[in-house]
């Protein structure tokens, strides 16, 4: 799970912990990005049976699932998400310009991520 920079104190706040020290024990940081530490059994050290126990400050990325660019932009990843997205397809309708906005916000929280390939 990638991180923004502004997600490490909003998680750390409403764990009550302060930013360094829940940056030392959830969270690595590579050359281009940062993550979050995958635990050995589970996807995630804040995913259990009943949901994000950090929901109201989970990262960009979680808040922004599944209007992710390469998603909204691409029917057949959409349709491939569907099949293990249990939102998908069920509630309220989410307007297409809604969704390309939404997935704007994942550009901007990740702006590495979405930077164009420098192709020679």
């Amino acid at each position: 799970m990638y991180l923004s920079e502004a997600d490490i104190p909003k998680a750390a706040g409403f764990l009550g912990m302060p930013p360094d020290a829940f940056e030392a024990k959830y969270v690595y940081r590579t050359r281009n990005f940062i993550r979050l530490r995958k635990p050995r059994n589970s996807q995630c050290h804040f995913l259990d049976a009943t949901g994000c126990r950090i929901h109201p400050a989970k990262p960009a990325q979680c808040r922004l699932f599944p209007f992710w660019p390469e998603l909204v932009e691409n029917v057949a990843a959409w349709k491939a998400t569907a099949v293990y997205c249990p939102g998908i397809g069920t509630g309220p309708l989410v307007q297409i310009g809604t969704a390309l906005e939404i997935a704007d916000e994942m550009r901007t929280a990740y702006p590495r991520m979405y930077e164009p390939q420098n192709k020679p």
